[in-house]
């Protein structure tokens, strides 16, 4: 399974031939313009640094409610949470998306802004990739990430959503959370794009954007 970081919580997933995009940001953040193409794209909620569909190109199916998404080759499932720990009235819902494809389950927070409860833990728990937010303020912090991420117990993880030398939002970087792991269980790989299956032996895997 190839995963590639365009930056913020944008990432594109191909597994078995099936391509995906999460969350697409406008072009008022710094990163790069998203060239890939996908059949699926996920908006988690309804900012623009998450839900720019119409910036990209090809032809490809929204996922971006609660009805999720079931075919022969790919299942979608949306999952109501919220942007913040007062039940959406600061910031709104957000939608956390459990995504099968052939024999990998993904995890897509989106931006998560609090800790999960039983149920929906017990929905995502050992998945084989957890895509997660850590850099607080607009989302859940590097404290909550770890408690969540320690709780799904996913094959591997990658943080999002946190603050890199071109990105100037009122978040934490990376080490906030890295540093909550034994050293042996992050690595960090100065490129975009990984296939998950040659990091079986590490827990966190940071990439650098695009």
């Amino acid at each position: 399974m190839k995963v590639k970081w365009w930056g913020h919580s944008t990432f594109f997933i191909e597994n078995n031939g099936i391509k995906i995009i999460t969350d697409p940001y406008d072009d008022s953040l710094p990163y790069h313009q998203i060239e890939d193409k996908a059949d699926y794209v996920t908006v988690s909620h309804g900012h623009y640094d998450h839900n720019s569909a119409e910036l990209l190109g090809g032809n490809f199916e929204v996922i971006d409610s609660l009805d999720g998404l079931k075919n022969s080759e790919i299942e979608i499932e949306a999952i109501k949470s919220y942007h913040d720990s007062h039940h959406g009235e600061d910031r709104g819902d957000n939608l956390i998306f459990l995504i099968n494809i052939g024999d990998k389950k993904i995890c897509h927070l989106g931006d998560l802004g609090h800790l999960l409860d039983a149920n929906i833990i017990e929905k995502i728990k050992n998945v084989d990739l957890l895509l997660i937010p850590v850099g607080g303020n607009y989302t859940i912090d590097a404290e909550l990430a770890f408690i969540i991420a320690r709780d799904i117990d996913p094959a591997a993880i990658i943080p999002m959503h946190y603050k890199t030398d071109i990105l100037d939002f009122p978040i934490n970087g990376v080490k906030n959370f890295t540093d909550k792991f034994e050293q042996n269980e992050v690595e960090f790989i100065n490129r975009p794009e990984v296939d998950i299956e040659n990091f079986k032996d590490k827990r966190v895997i940071v990439l650098d954007y695009v």
